[in-house]
């Protein structure tokens, strides 16, 4: 039976701006094949069917609620075949809350000297063996549905921010046709579909894409090419550009961003939806976020440190050792430090959404923002 899938807005705020800072969030509920989910929302990203370091059960005790995989990667190995086989990527990892897969079209694009771009797709040799694969709106489809996600995005060609406007036009143009061929061939009622809005920093190429993308009838919409090297300070103009022209009853996901500086911003402009590599990454190489900054546990001063990492976090990580003993994990390469520290960043951003939703809800989300802030710049735990 196919689920009775939406998104419906809670709680807006005022479009009003507090000391040059404008305020739009809102919260949601995204009903989905698997789940219902909060937004605003932080998605951690488990690229080849896992986030790294970290198992299915561990992500739900910590509050993760929907869960990012890669088309592309899972494509090339084990194969979406294989992942039928299993009766869907839920199945094959085990995992029974909502996924949402990307369409691959960044991991495509950044081979920029293994693929050929044509208006019918993308020809390309795989990093893992040089064999040549075709990638086509059509085909990553099939793979989608194959996986079973409960959010499927669309391919579209993400060209490098400071590309010449001549060649983003082009790219504008690839992504409009190919999101119309997605939706024309997609088939899986349990699925929602979302189409990406891009065009490099420029507000006038942001808002044709936008007009472009919206007038297919997709269930949500996302904002792709952003925080790709530019600076923040541009990646927020354009991101409340681009918001301008998205529906206010669609959800709206900004892709690749997951600092707290960028996630507020976000929220703030009306945004529903982010992920980032960047929570675990950072805490296999030792970097952890904690409410008065980020802390290089690494770092000889903590050796002798019987401070928990962070006292105002409720993980497991800080709730049972010292920074002290992190500090000896990571000085030493043992697995434990990196599955404590990727614990620990997945819980600190997951925690600060929560934090968000009900400071939007008690219509504080203004005061919120400041406190967190004033405390996270401090640098007190910088080291």
């Amino acid at each position: 039976m196919t689920p009775n899938k939406g998104f419906s807005v809670q709680v807006k705020a005022a479009q009003e701006k507090t000391g040059g800072l404008i305020n739009g969030s809102r919260t949601g509920l995204l009903r989905l094949a698997h789940g219902v989910v909060e937004t605003p929302i932080f998605m951690p990203v488990g690229t080849q069917a896992t986030v790294k370091c970290l198992l299915p059960e561990q992500l739900k005790e910590i509050g993760t609620q929907i869960l990012l995989s890669n088309t592309f990667h899972l494509y090339l190995r084990p194969g979406y075949e294989d992942i039928r086989y299993y009766g869907g990527l839920h199945s094959f990892m085990g995992w029974d809350r909502p996924i949402l897969t990307d369409s691959g079209g960044f991991q495509v694009f950044s081979l920029s000297r293994l693929n050929k771009i044509t208006d019918e797709g993308v020809v390309f040799r795989s990093p893992l063996d040089g064999s040549e694969h075709y990638f086509t709106p059509e085909l990553t489809v099939e793979i989608q549905e194959a996986l079973g996600s409960d959010i499927a995005m669309v391919f579209d060609e993400c060209a490098p921010h400071d590309a010449p406007e001549s060649y983003i036009r082009q790219a504008l143009k690839r992504t409009y046709e190919w999101a119309k061929r997605f939706h024309a061939v997609h088939s899986r009622e349990d699925q929602m579909v979302f189409g990406i809005v891009q065009g490099g920093v420029s507000p006038i190429l942001r808002r044709e894409s936008a007009e472009q993308i919206t007038s297919i009838p997709f269930d949500g919409y996302a904002i792709g090419g952003l925080s790709v090297g530019e600076p923040e300070s541009i990646t927020i103009e354009v991101l409340e550009a681009t918001c301008a022209w998205l529906p206010e009853h669609k959800p709206r996901y900004l892709m690749g961003v997951g600092t707290p500086e960028l996630i507020f911003a976000g929220v703030a402009l009306g945004v529903d939806m982010f992920d980032c590599v960047l929570p675990t990454r950072s805490a296999r190489h030792a970097t952890l976020y904690t409410s008065s900054g980020k802390v290089h546990i690494k770092a000889a001063k903590y050796k002798r440190n019987r401070e928990p990492l962070d006292d105002q976090c409720d993980c497991y990580t800080c709730r049972h050792f010292s920074r002290g003993y992190l500090q000896h994990l990571y000085a030493r390469g043992e697995v434990a430090g990196m599955v404590l520290g990727s614990l620990h960043n997945i819980r600190f951003l997951t925690a600060m959404m929560e934090k968000i939703r009900v400071s939007i809800r008690e219509n504080r989300f203004d005061a919120y923002r400041k406190a967190f802030f004033d405390r996270y710049h401090s640098q007190i735990g910088l080291g």
